[in-house]
C-alpha cells in the first residue's frame, strides 16, 4: 500500500535550518509529482513545495520562497526539504504526499522554530 515517512523535524532557533526527508512507498515513485505540506495548529494543510517528475521542475509558495528547497532522488525513493533561514511561522507539521489527489498522509514530523 501506498506509505509515506516524514523524518527531520526538530526543535531549532529563528534563522536556523532543517533537513526534513520523505520516504515512500508501494508506488512508482518516479512517476509521480511531489509535495510537502505543512499543517500549523489550528488551521488548514497547505502545500509549500512541489518537484516534477523526470524533469524535476520546482515550485514554491510565497512564504517559502527563496529559503526552502525541494529535491527528490528517484533511485531511493526519496525527496528532501532543505529549510534555512527558519521564522517561527514555519512551525507546523510536515507532510509529504502526491502533489494531485494525495493519499495516505503519513504522521509528518513537527517543525518548531522557537527561542
Amino acid at each position: 500500500q501506498v506509505q509515506f515517512v516524514e523524518s527531520g523535524g526538530n526543535l531549532v532557533q529563528p534563522g536556523g535550518s532543517l533537513r526534513l526527508s520523505c520516504a515512500a512507498s508501494g508506488f512508482t515513485f518516479s512517476t509521480y509529482v511531489m509535495t510537502w505540506y505543512r499543517q500549523a495548529p489550528g488551521r488548514e494543510r497547505v502545500p509549500v513545495a512541489w518537484i516534477g517528475r523526470v524533469d524535476k521542475s520546482r515550485g514554491y509558495a510565497d512564504s517559502v520562497k527563496g529559503r526552502f528547497t525541494i529535491s527528490r532522488d528517484n533511485t531511493k525513493n526519496t525527496m528532501y526539504l532543505q529549510m534555512n533561514s527558519l521564522k517561527p511561522e514555519d512551525t507546523a507539521v510536515y507532510y509529504c504526499n502526491w502533489r494531485y489527489n494525495p493519499t495516505s498522509w503519513g504522521q509528518g514530523t513537527q517543525v518548531t522554530v522557537s527561542s
